[in-house]
């Protein structure tokens, strides 16, 4: 089974695994890196990292057009079926459940969580996925340096979706740690040149952590890897 993951920018992905389509933090209207206008997005599945609004972004919209269920934590799943979103799935930091597309475990993230409107958004969090194949994924999303990082690692990671933008998260120094700590075989950078507060030199970034013997795939907005 192939597993295709593209970013869209920002810290915007699309991960298409066993024949059902995610997305991951859907931030695409205001997105000055975007790929696809969220009219064009297709997703079975939104899972949203926290409640900022470059994470929320088009999850409403996408969900109500496409049907896709929301997954999230619990307080951001009973928001988004306020906002009469039909599909969510609420669950929390270190809680695991077994979905169509694979288990989904949600991990510690060391970020905010304040929804658009002001509303308590609970804790941030990453994702830990295990496809139906057995292919480990790990989206650190929005977060700083932390030590469990290595525990994650422990899992024997395939890939590490790891932020490195400086400022509102790691930047690439702490970013180069955390790949120390989780030991992937693949590294895909995010949330960076969004804006010019978290630009970053993504190219000299890979060629210091190939040195650690990963596969590092600096991609450009719409652009996709397969594993």
């Amino acid at each position: 089974m192939t597993n295709k993951l593209t970013w869209h920018g920002h810290a915007t992905l699309g991960l298409e695994t066993g024949g059902y389509k995610l997305v991951i933090d859907p931030f695409f209207e205001g997105n000055p890196a975007a790929s696809l206008s969220p009219n064009k997005v297709e997703a079975d599945f939104l899972l949203v990292s926290h409640g900022h609004g470059d994470h929320v972004g088009d999850a409403v919209s996408i969900a109500k057009r496409t049907g896709a269920m929301i997954i999230s934590n619990y307080e951001i799943a009973g928001w988004f079926s306020e906002k009469g979103v039909e599909k969510t799935h609420g669950q929390h930091l270190g809680g695991g459940h077994k979905h169509p597309f694979g288990y989904l475990k949600l991990t510690l993230a060391l970020h905010g969580s304040m929804l658009p409107d002001g509303s308590y958004g609970g804790n941030p969090c990453g994702f830990l996925l295990t496809t139906n194949d057995g292919k480990k994924f790990y989206f650190a999303q929005d977060t700083g340096l932390f030590g469990d990082m290595k525990l994650i690692g422990e899992e024997g990671l395939d890939v590490a979706v790891i932020p490195i933008g400086d400022n509102y998260t790691m930047g690439p120094d702490d970013a180069f740690r955390a790949i120390e700590m989780l030991q992937p075989r693949h590294v895909v950078p995010i949330h960076y040149n969004t804006w010019d507060l978290i630009a970053q030199d993504a190219e000299n970034w890979s060629e210091k952590v190939k040195k650690l013997g990963v596969q590092v795939h600096v991609l450009k907005p719409g652009e996709s890897f397969s594993l």
